[in-house]
Formats: structure tokens, sequence, C-alpha cells
């Protein structure tokens, strides 16, 4: 088989979330196919000595037993660094992305599903390019996280000492809360170019959209608290008319 094909990695189907290579990502797993298979790649290493996965994700979150058409053509083959199994019987495993790869073949031997893959080779950018792109596209996020307080401050310093621009636009993708669709095409998209490109928009898109959120709320702020200034004036001028009626009223 070539270099670039493997046969028979046991596959891990993921609910809702895309794991992307060179990142390293804890996940619980309860479904007993995706636990099986992950007793069969700890039992077996490859010839790196690496107890590998293939880690693909549902198209539909809520298939229990999903077939080849249930799932997304590529997944990502993930090295399995800890399994640690719970009293649930769900298993957390910590497992760090390798590369994008292209399932050719899903077999269900009815215990658990394995595939045929290809491994997906990225097109590079030249490296001039790739340090042009990677500032951009940090300069953006720097903007994004600015607006966001769901961003941790200390994610901005430690993007930046990432310099290849691939694995800096899957970083910042995991990071972001965006569709299992947007994710996926994230994955999908190995031409580098392209992929930041597609992160670039949504970024600049999310920028947008929270500067006008961030308007909306000042406004509302504004307007509650004219309201809120209003009612007190009101109440003390209440209470002055009275003061003054029960003044008028005294013998």
């Amino acid at each position: 088989m070539s270099a670039f094909k493997k046969s028979n990695i046991p596959v891990v189907t993921l609910k809702d979330m895309v794991v992307f290579p060179q990142g390293v990502q804890p996940l619980f797993i309860g479904t007993p196919k995706s636990i099986k298979a992950l007793n069969v790649a700890s039992s077996s290493e490859n010839s790196e000595g690496k107890k590998e996965v293939l880690l693909v994700a549902k198209r539909k979150s809520s298939k229990q037993n999903p077939q080849a058409k249930d799932l997304f053509e590529i997944g990502t083959v993930a090295t399995v660094l800890q399994l640690i199994r719970l009293p649930d019987e769900t298993v957390k495993i910590l497992v760090e992305g390798n590369s994008r790869a292209r399932v050719l073949k899903l077999s269900d031997n009815q215990e658990y599903l394995s595939a045929d893959i290809q491994l997906l080779e990225t097109i590079p950018l030249s490296g001039d390019l790739n340090q042009e792109l990677r500032k951009d596209l940090l300069d953006v996020f720097e903007v994004y996280a600015s607006k966001n307080k769901k961003i941790p401050s200390e994610l901005s310093g430690s993007l930046s000492g990432i310099d290849d621009v691939s694995r800096l636009i899957d970083t910042i993708a995991s990071q972001l809360s965006l569709t299992i669709q947007m994710k996926q095409r994230v994955l999908e998209t190995v031409d580098e170019k392209a992929r930041y490109d597609y992160l670039h928009a949504i970024l600049m898109e999310q920028v947008e959209l929270l500067s006008v959120d961030k308007k909306v709320r000042g406004r509302v702020k504004r307007q509650m608290e004219k309201s809120q200034k209003e009612y007190y004036l009101n109440e003390q001028m209440k209470a002055i008319q009275k003061e003054l009626g029960d003044i008028a009223e005294a013998p």
C-alpha cells in the first residue's frame, strides 16, 4: 500500500466536533463501537510505535449507529496519547491530530468501524506569503479577541508563537464557535491559501457582528439609564408634590 494510504484504521466517530491536525484535544467517548475501536487501537501500534485512530465527525449528531453516508468523508488521523476508563463506562481520551485523511472504504464488523484511508497533503505557501498571511491572520484575530470576552486573553500570545500559517489556521478554527459544517470545511480545504481566505472572511464577519452588537448594547444601556433616570426624577417630583400638599393642608 502507498505511503500515503493506510488500511484498517480504527474509526472513532465524533458528535458536533472536528479535531484538526497538530492539535491536542481531550475527548469523551461513549459510543460502544468507538470505545471498541479505541481498545483495538490501544492494543496495536503502527510502524512508528503510535496508537492511531481516524477521527470522523457525524453529519447528524443524533445518529447513533452511523454508516458511511452518515459520516463526513474527510477526518483526522490522530494518535491516542492517553486513555482513561470512567465509572459510567465511557472513556476519556487525549488525542493529537496528525494529518488530514480521506475515507476510501468504511468497514463495519458489527463491533467497530475501520477504514482504508488516503492521507491528504496540503498545498503549502511560499515562505514570504506564509509570513505575510500569518501576520494578517494574527492581526485580525487580535481585533476579534478584543471584542469577544469569551476568548482567553492569553490565547493571542500563544498563537503568536506559531510560525506555520497552516497550523495557525487550524488552531484558530478550533477555538471559534463555528458550526460543524464550517469547521469541516476548514478541515477539508487542503489548499492553504484557500483555507486562509475562508477563515479570514469568517473572522472579519465576526468582528463586524461584534462591533454592531457592541453598538446595540451601548444604545440599550443608554436607553435604560435614561429610563431609570426619568423614573427617579418622576418619583422625586411625586415626593415633592406630596410634601407641598401636606404643607398646604396643615392648619
